[in-house]
């Protein structure tokens, strides 16, 4: 599904309602803002190991429809790392104790485009140093290289918002 928005953001998002409208920019990246199109869109990701894969797949679409595909290949590793990190650590059980979903979504300003993901966990995302035998942990370096910046943001009543910019 893509979800494409003309308002304007609200001052906090809740992880009920985060469908970023054309023109949302993570605020720690609005230095980076230049003059050029804009869209977006979301997908949202249900909580199997598949999805990793779709997130994958769903951004490399996007990417071509927006005329961005030079982009794709360093997209789909960080979007890869995020979309794992999310569904690993931040998955949580509604009323009905079913998982909540996982959005993500790719808002383009320019040739600058945002990759972000919300899931309603508590944990925080971490730069982790792990040791020469550990078998990861090296995913938000991964983020951090290929990106011009990335962070996060926590969400009312509970979750966060990761992200990511590359250009």
């Amino acid at each position: 599904m893509i979800t494409v928005q003309s308002t304007t953001a609200p001052s906090q998002w809740t992880t009920f309602d985060w469908w970023p409208p054309v023109g949302w920019w993570p605020e720690a990246a609005r230095d980076l803002l230049g003059a050029g199109p804009s869209a977006s869109a979301t997908f949202v990701l249900p909580p199997t190991p598949a999805s990793v894969h779709s997130a994958r797949s769903y951004t490399t679409g996007v990417l071509a429809g927006w005329g961005l595909s030079e982009l794709a290949e360093n997209m789909e590793l960080v979007v890869s790392e995020l979309a794992t990190n999310a569904l690993r650590h931040g998955l949580r059980l509604d009323e009905q104790r079913r998982p909540c979903p996982v959005h993500m979504s790719l808002v383009r300003q320019g040739s600058l485009v945002t990759s972000a993901f919300t899931d309603p966990g508590s944990s925080v995302p971490v730069l982790r140093y792990p040791g020469p035998l550990d078998t990861g942990g090296l995913g938000l370096h991964i983020v951090e290289s290929l990106s011009l910046r990335w962070g996060w943001s926590a969400l009312a009543p509970h979750g966060k918002i990761v992200w990511a910019v590359l250009s």
